[in-house]
């Protein structure tokens, strides 16, 4: 393993840390939708992230950069939002005891962004939420980046690829 992917793993293995102390949250985004399936079968397809581009038309590719041996990866990540494509790099790991998919972005404008992936089951099937917490290294900026990059790209993101995989597993159901 290298020391890369240890650093990696050193920060996506501790169960929802605490981002930096000394900066309030100043993007906090959640996005959901219900999807008429069980949280196991959900999450059986959406931790496929390497299928992604296959099962979600707005997404352009999704490389593994590095892997480690408990299951942590670097992710170089793209989507089309409109017709601009974006493209982040993400330490990303899923907890199959918890199913939930944890991702951290380590580069940009948006590093730093914890990203996590929530199952919870409800007595319509399943409520699927994506969850975004930034804190800016500059906070003062803060004002001017939360709209842009919540608004823009966070939120048409996640709402198509919630819907986009709600139409993929519900399909699946009626067959």
């Amino acid at each position: 393993m290298t020391d890369a992917s240890n650093r990696a793993h050193a920060r996506i293995s501790a169960q929802d840390e605490a981002l930096s102390p000394s900066l309030p949250i100043s993007l906090h985004s959640a996005t959901s939708i219900t999807i008429s399936a069980p949280r196991e079968r959900i999450f059986e397809v959406v931790r496929e992230l390497a299928r992604w581009p296959e099962r979600l038309p707005h997404y352009r590719f999704v490389r593994v950069q590095e892997k480690d041996a408990r299951g942590s990866q670097i992710l170089q990540m793209s989507a089309w939002r409109g017709p601009f494509p974006i493209t982040w790099v993400s330490a990303y790991r899923d907890d199959p005891t918890t199913l939930e998919l944890h991702f951290e972005h380590l580069h940009a404008w948006t590093k730093g962004m914890r990203v996590v992936w929530t199952l919870t089951p409800t007595r319509d099937g399943t409520r699927v939420e994506i969850v975004h917490d930034q804190k800016f290294r500059i906070p003062a900026l803060a004002w001017l980046f939360e709209p842009v990059i919540n608004a823009l790209f966070i939120e048409p993101i996640a709402a198509k690829t919630l819907a986009t995989f709600k139409g993929l597993l519900e399909a699946e159901n009626r067959e």
